[in-house]
């Protein structure tokens, strides 16, 4: 059986951890804060001291950190892991990072003979911590192959996006289009309907019942009914980090997003004014605006 590491022990991460230790995979793992490596001991893990030393006791890294700055530091460097893995192991990048840098990534990995495969995860602290996330994997087939188990044991939905890395990277920014653009219309709708008088109750019943009923609204609506606005693993740094990924991709490509850059200033305003916060605290951004408050 292969030996598992997971670089990054956040929500995320640690959600990688746990179910590869329920799998039965030895799983090493390294975090900056000395509780989440005691969590990871706990967990059943072996809690490491630096990116290296999980290199070192891993034959697969996951690597789930917030950005490519975080993701480059993790690999390279006399502490990085590419310092540890042997030849021949593989990196798996599971952070949500610019497509450019996932291929640099990939170049670097290439360059001491490490293999990567590109699977940005969709589904959240919950799909995270159940194993169901939905992974978008980008590599050759056969690596793919080698690592399906390991991807089984966090994902319920392993699709292969493509052969290239930055390919999953690239469907990853349009999926966070759709659900950047889904929040703002969810928080503008129950705003609305909050101001002109209908009860949160009705309004999340009549969306449950209708064609655009789904998880995400769901817990969206949940979430902004019961006021749960930090705490709930979906910090709106990490959608501004993703939108912002999105748009420079667009920027790229020559696309228009209308719609995604207006829930990207959302989500900016939702930011600075409530920093620390989740997704969720967004809507208080329109409440103050229309002077209500949805329940």
């Amino acid at each position: 059986m292969k030996r598992v590491g997971v670089i990054g022990l956040g929500d995320m991460g640690m959600g990688l951890a746990q179910n590869l230790i329920r799998a039965g995979y030895p799983t090493a793992g390294f975090d900056l804060r000395a509780e989440r490596l005691a969590m990871l001991n706990e967990a059943g893990g072996t809690a490491v001291e630096s990116s290296r030393l999980v290199g070192e006791a891993a034959d697969a890294v996951f690597v789930m950190v917030l950005n490519g700055a975080q993701m480059l530091a993790a690999l390279q460097g006399p502490e990085g892991a590419l310092a540890g893995l042997r030849k021949g192991s593989t990196v798996i990048l599971s952070a949500t990072v610019k497509p450019e840098e996932a291929r640099q990534a990939a170049e670097v990995c290439a360059a001491a003979e490490i293999h990567m495969l590109d699977s940005p995860v969709s589904g959240g602290q919950s799909g995270a911590a159940a194993g169901t996330l939905s992974m978008m994997v980008a590599g050759p087939d056969a690596l793919l192959a080698a690592h399906r188990g390991i991807l089984e044991a966090v994902g319920e939905r392993i699709l292969h996006v493509g052969d290239q890395v930055g390919q999953g990277q690239t469907v990853k920014a349009a999926l966070q289009a759709v659900i950047g653009t889904t929040f703002a219309g969810l928080f503008e709708a129950l705003v609305l309907s909050a101001k002109a008088g209908v009860d949160g109750q009705v309004m999340q019943e009549v969306l449950e019942a209708s064609m655009v009923s789904s998880n995400l609204m769901r817990n969206c609506i949940e979430k902004v009914r019961s006021r749960q606005f930090a705490g709930t693993g979906s910090n709106i740094a990490t959608i501004h980090k993703d939108l912002t990924i999105t748009l420079d991709l667009a920027r790229r490509e020559g696309a228009a997003m209308f719609t995604t850059a207006a829930a990207m200033e959302l989500m900016q305003a939702g930011l600075s004014s409530f920093p620390g916060e989740d997704n969720w605290a967004v809507v208080k951004v329109l409440e103050r605006i229309a002077d209500t408050e949805v329940h």
